[in-house]
């Protein structure tokens, strides 16, 4: 049998970084170049301590993230521009959805069984934000939709009494009442007002997803961190 063959390593490689670009030291003078799709990210804010939100559409269930935001090669060369592709929006069934969001200012979504299932983009979740969208309200969520949803800082709450989604239509107005301080106790059951009745929903997140959810999405809450 063979013996393992002693390799020895040499007291120095030959190493040829000349290929390598070191960054600047000063890059004031720098300029960058983009295309006329890419654009900042939009700043978003913190979670209110109350919020007042009309309710922009309401939808069945197996709602899929591509009824949401659709794809296609109109839409998704935009997915860098998020103004523009905030556009598209529940185009395929409501086509008015955009503009009625982005001015009412706060908006809410209602929806049935399994909001956003199908592919997780994340866009179904950032451009119904940057609208105005602060809580989608539904029977349940698609689970990766729904971590979608915290990141950008959009409540996603369950009916506690599915029954109660027949209590509310487009155009009702939505209150809810010590919201910040409610999440940030940890509470689970969040309180709506709609009118003179009010309802319960679930909100269930981790500590972590609360966090992103009082700072208004995981960036803001990187940031803070930082």
């Amino acid at each position: 049998m063979m013996p393992w063959p002693n390799v020895q390593n040499p007291e120095r490689y030959l190493v040829d970084d000349s290929s390598i670009i070191h960054p600047l030291a000063d890059t004031s003078g720098v300029e960058i170049v983009t295309g006329p799709n890419i654009v900042p990210f939009p700043e978003f804010e913190p979670l209110p301590e109350d919020l007042q939100a009309e309710v922009i559409i309401k939808v069945e269930d197996n709602i899929s993230t591509d009824t949401i935001m659709p794809a296609g090669n109109k839409v998704l060369p935009l997915r860098s521009n998020i103004p523009a592709i905030s556009q598209f929006v529940f185009g395929q069934i409501d086509q008015e959805f955009p503009q009625r969001a982005k001015a009412k200012g706060n908006g809410v979504v209602v929806a049935g069984e399994n909001y956003g299932q199908g592919s997780s983009r994340e866009h179904a979740a950032l451009a119904p934000r940057y609208l105005g969208i602060r809580a989608k309200l539904a029977k349940s969520f698609a689970r990766i939709h729904k971590a979608n949803l915290i990141n950008f800082g959009i409540l996603p709450l369950i009916f506690k009494d599915p029954a109660d989604y027949d209590l509310i239509g487009q155009g009702d107005v939505l209150i809810f009442n010590g919201l910040r301080r409610q999440v940030a106790e940890g509470a689970t059951e969040i309180p709506v007002r709609i009118g003179d009745r009010e309802i319960k929903t679930i909100l269930q997140v981790s500590e972590r997803e609360r966090q992103d959810l009082l700072a208004g999405g995981t960036l803001n809450h990187v940031k803070q961190k930082g």
